[in-house]
């Protein structure tokens, strides 16, 4: 008797071990689906916000979700020499830019600035767009398809930024400056590949609404200076 009721407690003991066994197995293959299905949704998340910053034309003031992200033109990579050149032809152009303004008489509605970025071309909103509008007038439209000429083929990337002034919009299908001056930006950009002929893997739309302003927003004029849109036409590939 007793020698089978050893029997019988050994048997009791493998079978606890079994169901300890089988436990533990269920536990492991939960958190490893747990970790897998984690980290599927990181991606699925990143390869969504990537989509998405491209669609807006968002850039700056982030880091981009991308790995490996490329200069504009979708290379993998650029010569010193051909930034080089391409360099030297930025100033080049903005000479000529100077000259088309004086010769058309445009130095009030169109100013140029150059700084460490590059040239930029600020044209004011009143000469691009009506009052609260995002269709380009037909002045606006003659000069923008100017620019592109004189720009196309010769510079490696162009940003084209809207401003507003701060004061709040009043009616109309946008919610707030920002909106306006992101659509502003885009069909400006959009114009200038277009009808402008630049090549549109070298161009970017931005809004900034009035957070950007060139002069502070204390008077009628000042805010009519800050109301614009910027072409600015970078010196050199941007960084990787």
């Amino acid at each position: 008797m007793a020698r089978e009721r050893k029997k019988k407690e050994e048997k009791g003991g493998a079978g606890w071990l079994a169901t300890y066994g089988d436990m533990v197995t269920l536990l492991l293959t939960f958190f490893v689906l747990l970790f897998a299905f984690s980290s599927l949704d990181v991606e699925k998340f990143k390869k969504m916000m990537v989509s998405f910053q491209g669609a807006l034309g968002v850039m700056q003031g982030g880091k981009s979700l991308q790995e490996d992200p490329l200069p504009y033109g979708g290379a993998s990579g650029y010569d010193a020499g051909e930034e080089k050149r391409q360099t030297q032809s930025t100033f080049e152009v903005e000479k000529e830019l100077r000259s088309f303004l004086k010769d058309n008489e445009l130095e009030e509605e169109v100013s140029i600035k150059v700084d460490q970025r590059g040239v930029t071309v600020s044209l004011s909103d009143q000469f691009l767009f009506p009052l609260g509008g995002i269709e380009v007038r037909p002045e606006g439209k003659r000069i923008l398809t100017r620019l592109g000429a004189l720009l196309r083929g010769r510079i490696p990337a162009l940003a084209v930024e809207g401003h507003t002034d701060d004061r709040p919009l009043r009616g109309g299908p946008y919610r707030d400056n920002w909106g306006l001056s992101s659509i502003r930006a885009a069909v400006v950009a959009s114009y200038m590949v277009d009808s402008g002929g630049i090549a549109p893997d070298i161009i970017q739309a931005v809004g900034y609404g009035p957070y950007r302003p060139v002069v502070p927003n204390d008077s009628d004029e000042n805010r009519g200076l800050n109301r614009r849109v910027d072409l600015v036409i970078l010196s050199k590939y941007p960084k990787q």
